[in-house]
């Protein structure tokens, strides 16, 4: 009773709290006693002006719960805007695990988190709707959008938003380059459901050979796994099937496992293009040596339900191969949403939509895209040469000096990145001063407009357009959000670079991106690694550090313990072959 008593008198005490629940055991010979204490809240409403107006937020719409889209709403402080996110699947995918996904090594749940998960962990409120952008009207702030639930549900399934601020999203689609028959015969890999049913084709490849009565010719052929396309994705898949093959579908199905093939058809010279030469070559000498056929220098024509034709670029030749199943990874293309807005803002004639450094669509003020459907066009250093000479001559002397350069190299380098790639590029120019000296290497106290234009006339040549993947996605994605964050305080005081053609300075630092290196799995528990520094890793060390890497960057603890708990149930027990 003393102890109920304490509780009565704590509950008076703090009003302010809604509820106080104390779950007591006490040993009594009658078993446990419950108690149970609620406190009433204060119920004194706060005083408020009526004639005091809330200030109205601006209304920023998010389309994709992609890399980009999900990193955004990560690090948006929600409770400066009204933010609302439009997206036509309510979760996010760690899309680097997908290869795993198709072989089961991981399940698709593992790698999946509900993006209202993510939002509600924020600060503010973040309104989701499970739809499809299919109209963007720039000229209105308005987008239309359409409901993929297609149930039979009561309600209006196209509805319209009014945005302050437009963050385009959407990631990009499967580029087929118009070859015949690969939207109807072909799987993809660039979704969650892709995975799935690349998973159940190939289980189902499997048992359509063991059964009685075809020939071997056919079994060959349904046990024929084609993919086209050498780039990382393509190169994974080939690695994870080629396990799953060899670690676990021969032991169930012995019959026929001297029957089964894998070929990569490449129509360049060399897979893993993007990678040093070192990984590329490694990875073709280990491919052969598991009996993966690597077919490079040849280009897809058509594809069919039963074959795929295809033509030897060195032979000048069109070949037809029968296959079971085919995997199209070649490329990224825009969605249809994005290509009608490109004609709007009047980049109808680019195959991208075109951002400027602060990833802001060129041609619209309130318009982000972030990811794999837009690029960053990057201002030229030729374009402002005069005016960063200009602006340099602090004397108006029509010449510049060593220490007048000085003085404005440090906004140079932030507001046009490629000066930075041009001196790493070459070695002779260890410091920024050099790029001033003259054709002979002699040092020079003072240069004219130009033998400036001259010293600077190559960095343009360091320009390259960023990769479409996840690490550039997420870090535009965090980038924005910082910008919002701070948009109000950038308004006073400014942090970008100063301005060359104007006065003043930029309110943001343009977007840099930097890259951490990139992973290539190539199977037999073996990877290779291309790390900042020139560096590269290859081996079963290498797939260690895939391994650490990839489940320190899942998006929660839950799906960081699932990823985990399913490469230990594989490494124990082995895949699931079940189609489901």
């Amino acid at each position: 009773m003393a102890i109920l008593s304490f509780l009565g008198r704590a509950s008076r005490t703090y009003k302010g709290y809604p509820k106080l629940l104390v779950l007591c055991t006490l040993s009594l010979s009658s078993g446990g006693l419950v108690a149970y204490s609620e406190s009433q809240p204060d119920t004194r409403a706060p005083h408020v002006d009526p004639n005091e107006k809330e200030p109205e937020k601006k209304r920023v719409v998010v389309l994709g719960t992609g890399w980009a889209g999900t990193s955004l709403l990560k690090d948006l402080d929600a409770s400066l805007y009204d933010v609302q996110v439009v997206s036509p699947r309510n979760y996010f995918a760690f899309t680097p695990l997908l290869p795993s996904v198709t072989c089961g090594t991981v399940e698709a749940r593992s790698i999946v988190e509900p993006i209202r998960n993510i939002a509600k962990k924020r600060k503010g409120e973040v309104k989701i709707w499970e739809a499809e952008c299919v109209k963007i009207d720039a000229a209105n702030n308005k987008i239309l959008c359409r409901s993929n639930i297609e149930n039979n549900l009561v309600g209006n399934r196209e509805f319209f938003l009014e945005y302050d601020y437009l963050v385009i999203g959407v990631g990009a689609q499967v580029n087929t380059f118009n070859t015949p028959g690969v939207k109807e015969n072909c799987h993809f890999l660039k979704e969650v459901e892709d995975a799935q049913k690349i998973r159940r084709s190939v289980i189902d490849c499997f048992e359509m050979a063991i059964l009685p009565g075809l020939s071997e010719e056919e079994r060959r052929t349904n046990l024929h796994f084609i993919i086209v396309g050498g780039g990382p994705t393509g190169v994974e898949f080939a690695a994870e099937l080629h396990d799953f093959l060899a670690e676990d579908l021969v032991k169930l199905y012995p019959a026929v496992k001297d029957l089964v093939k894998i070929t990569v058809i490449q129509s360049g010279d060399h897979i893993l293009n993007t990678f040093d030469e070192r990984i590329s070559s490694f990875a073709e000498k280990k491919f052969r040596r598991d009996g993966i056929e690597v077919q490079t220098g040849c280009r897809v024509v058509s594809v069919s339900d039963k074959d795929i034709t295809m033509k030897v670029k060195s032979k000048e030749e069109v070949c037809t191969v029968p296959h079971g199943l085919v995997v199209w990874s070649t490329g990224i293309g825009t969605r249809p949403v994005v290509r009608d807005f490109m004609e709007q803002v009047g980049q109808a004639k680019r195959r991208v939509l075109a951002t400027d450094e602060w990833l802001r669509v060129k041609g619209c003020e309130n318009v982000y895209a972030i990811g794999d459907c837009a690029t960053i066009d990057q201002r030229k250093v030729m374009e402002d040469i005069l005016s960063i000479f200009e602006a340099a001559d602090k004397d108006n002397s029509g010449t510049l000096t060593v220490e007048e350069f000085k003085d404005v190299i440090d906004d140079i380098l932030i507001r046009y990145p490629q000066v930075d790639h041009y001196l790493k590029s070459q070695r002779h120019l260890r410091e920024v001063k050099d790029l001033l000296k003259d054709p002979q290497g002699n040092d020079q106290q003072e240069v004219n407009v130009e033998q400036f234009k001259l010293a600077l006339s190559h960095v343009d040549s360091q320009m390259k357009s960023l990769p479409a993947t996840a690490q550039v996605a997420a870090q535009q994605g965090a980038y924005l959000s910082r910008c919002f964050n701070h948009r109000i305080q950038s308004e006073e005081n400014p942090e970008g670079p100063r301005r060359f053609r104007g006065s003043g300075r930029h309110r943001f630092r343009p977007f840099q991106y930097k890259h951490f290196g990139q992973f290539a799995p190539l199977g037999g528990e073996q990877a290779a690694a291309e790390l900042p520094g020139d560096w590269v890793s290859i081996g079963h060390s290498t797939q260690w550090l895939w391994y650490s890497v990839y489940a320190s960057k899942q998006v929660s603890w839950r799906t960081r313990m699932l990823v985990v708990s399913d490469w230990t149930r594989r490494f124990i027990f082995g895949r699931d072959s079940s189609r489901i």
